[in-house]
């Protein structure tokens, strides 16, 4: 038997392969379908089943692909329809892989099909479950996310709180949790670092698994302090059950190659968006007019989704050389298929061409803290936890989260200092509001860690979040 936790720190997401007796099955796959392909293929195993935990919100899953290429099985939780075929499977129903078995146990909650499959090795004994969004390291799944359910948020809570009891925590102390998700996802609230655990230390150390919580207590606890899910989330699981276009087709139409000609027309005659993936640095030192930043190097897809409100937006993107299939692959990951190409040779054919570059003023934490006076208008972007932490006096906090829905508060007469807490989503609310027509913005390189090291006073004191 052999489980390996294939692990995208972009998305903190977990996809799973399991193997026994030259039969593989996957479970949770990524938009892209080769590296599960491949490993099968140096295994010399078979694809016999797909297993999805729920309808994903955070991303758009490769099980269609997939089973398209190999003939595999999609299996899919109680109540669970789709414009594709599946295995909708029964609670408790086992599917034989190799000498293993796979046993499914309906936990609904996070979604009302959401399912935990339990692997029992050779033996039979109870080896691992593979919990979705049920049962996290440290938290358990939001309830607010399933697709026209018409359950509320404390209904699905409830029903968390019985999937727990009912259905995991009988389970032995020594099984393996390998959750869908770690730190850094908006499908949770207190999700841990680690991507695995054991039950029993989880039944120790996970607020939501105490032995004394009540049924109200676990749905006041989950539900209080859930901020609103990113706008993508609804539109991601609607296509993980209707099912998104081929992958490959995708891949090949996003991976053009366009001249500094044909890259403009696109952007100025085409309504396509120009999305620089560099680095901060780069990008403030010299980037197309009217572009976005959201850098490669960072929380990418999840920045992407929660910033670009049409999934069907026409986007035409800048990388650093080598890493064009990567965009096109990041963007898939979360619903946004409509990449028209790349600007071949960068920000340097632009300069050659003769075309007009725009830049954004940074300056260093030291700089800041020589012009700090409490009348700066300074722009605190990051999130509302974090800002009630610890931020600089005066400083307001606008989050980056949010932009679009508190651009009417932003004067484009005013001066901005603008950080983060280490300038990557900084820049990027930078370049939105650059591209909107605000000229008078100064991004702190290194945020509020930078900051944090100076003589700028702070404060962990909660203001009225307003600019005006």
């Amino acid at each position: 038997m052999k489980v390996e936790q294939i692990y995208t720190g972009c998305l903190a997401q977990g996809a799973y392969y399991i193997e026994s007796g030259g039969q593989a099955a996957i479970i949770d796959p990524l938009r892209e379908t080769i590296p599960y392909l491949k490993k099968a293929e140096k295994n010399e195993a078979t694809i016999k089943y797909i297993f999805e935990t729920h309808f994903h919100a955070d991303f758009v899953s490769g099980h269609v692909d997939l089973a398209r290429q190999t003939g595999a099985t999609i299996v899919f939780g109680p109540g669970a329809e789709t414009e594709y075929k599946i295995h909708q499977a029964k609670d408790s129903e086992i599917f034989e892989l190799g000498k293993v078995k796979i046993k499914v146990l309906h936990t609904p909650g996070h979604t009302p099909e959401s399912v935990t499959y339990l692997l029992l090795d050779e033996s039979g004994k109870e080896h691992a479950i593979f919990s979705g969004d049920t049962l996290f390291i440290g938290d358990v799944g939001r309830p607010d996310l399933a697709i026209k359910s018409g359950l509320t948020k404390e209904d699905l809570a409830g029903m968390l709180f019985e999937s727990l009891r009912n259905k995991i925590l009988p389970l032995p102390d020594d099984v393996i949790v390998y959750p869908a998700h770690g730190a850094g996802s908006a499908c949770g609230k207190n999700m841990s670092k680690e991507t695995s655990d054991s039950l029993g230390h989880q039944k120790k150390t996970n607020y939501a698994l105490r032995a004394d919580m009540t049924r109200e207590e676990f749905i006041k606890e989950v539900t209080i302090g859930i901020l609103p899910p990113p706008q993508y989330f609804a539109k991601n699981a609607l296509l993980n059950k209707t099912g998104a276009d081929e992958f490959e087709e995708i891949l090949q139409k996003g991976s053009v190659a366009l001249d500094a000609n044909t890259f403009e027309a696109l952007a100025n005659h085409e309504g396509a968006m120009v999305l620089d993936t560099r680095s901060p640095k780069a990008f403030s030192e010299g980037h197309i007019p009217n572009s976005v930043f959201v850098g490669l190097d960072g929380s990418f897809a999840p920045w992407i989704g929660a910033l670009i409100t049409d999934l069907q937006q026409p986007i035409i993107f800048l990388c650093q050389e080598g890493r064009e299939e990567e965009v096109v692959t990041r963007l898939s990951r979360v619903g946004y298929d409509n990449t028209l190409g790349y600007l071949k040779g960068g920000i340097q054919v632009w300069k050659e061409a003769g075309k007009e570059l725009e830049t954004i003023t940074s300056i260093d934490a030291s700089e800041f803290a020589k012009r700090y006076t409490k009348d700066l208008a300074i722009a605190d972007v990051r999130k509302p936890s974090e800002y009630e932490a610890e931020h600089v006096d005066g400083a307001e906090n606008v989050p980056l989260d949010f932009i679009n829905d508190n651009m009417e508060q932003l004067d484009r007469e005013k001066e901005y200092y603008i950080h983060c807490a280490g300038g990557y989503r900084s820049m990027i609310f930078a370049s939105i509001l650059k591209a909107r027509g605000f000229n008078k913005l100064i991004d702190v390189a290194g945020g509020f860690k930078a900051i944090s090291e100076t003589s700028v006073p702070k404060s962990d004191y909660v203001c009225p979040s307003s600019l005006e």
